[in-house]
């Protein structure tokens, strides 16, 4: 199992990176990124902190730990600028929290991704079948949820996705020790 959207204590996430990659470790995960919420108030906080994780921690784990970022609630025209910021940084996954039906998302944020080149656009919602065919020329994967809410529209993402030949990922989006898949 690889899991690229995982979240620590570093945003809303419940454990440390050492707990966090212990138990994913336990249950066979082979990789997991922690991609912590951030915005332009603390992009520059969170990254560093799982860079030093990984760099510390990963010798000691049979899991790769993948350090990236979830630009979460940020305005769509402020996407592009963060990413390029996030991997300036070291961000190895940079991941957009796209338009949920369960949170207020400012409309526009997924094209805004998509066009931005992130790596994955995470739960967008009832994403448009013109934003998937261009994250299927972007290279940019969509998500499918394991999280409660975030997952009411997988179905409809995986249609979209398959009509337009856009790559998928599943993710738990895990937040604590009973999220992880």
């Amino acid at each position: 199992m690889i899991d690229l959207h995982t979240h620590s204590l570093f945003s809303d996430g419940e454990l440390v990176p050492a707990e966090h990659l212990r138990r994913v470790e336990a249950i066979g995960y082979k990789a997991v990124a922690i991609t912590d919420h951030a915005d332009p108030s603390n992009l520059d906080f969170i990254i560093p902190r799982i860079i030093k994780a990984a760099v510390d921690l990963s010798p000691h784990y049979s899991t790769d730990l993948i350090p990236g970022i979830e630009l979460t609630h940020v305005p769509p025209a402020m996407i592009a600028d963060l990413t390029a910021r996030a991997r300036k940084l070291g961000a190895r996954i940079v991941v957009v929290h796209g338009e949920t039906v369960v949170e207020p998302v400012k409309p526009g944020t997924n094209r805004a991704a998509i066009e931005a080149g992130v790596d994955i656009l995470a739960h967008p919602g009832f994403i448009t079948r013109e934003e998937a065919d261009l994250a299927a020329q972007k290279g940019v994967y969509l998500e499918l949820s394991g999280r409660k809410g975030h997952s009411l529209t997988n179905g409809h993402v995986a249609r979209m996705a398959l009509a337009s030949g856009a790559q998928m990922v599943v993710n738990a989006d895990a937040h604590g020790p009973g999220d992880f898949l």
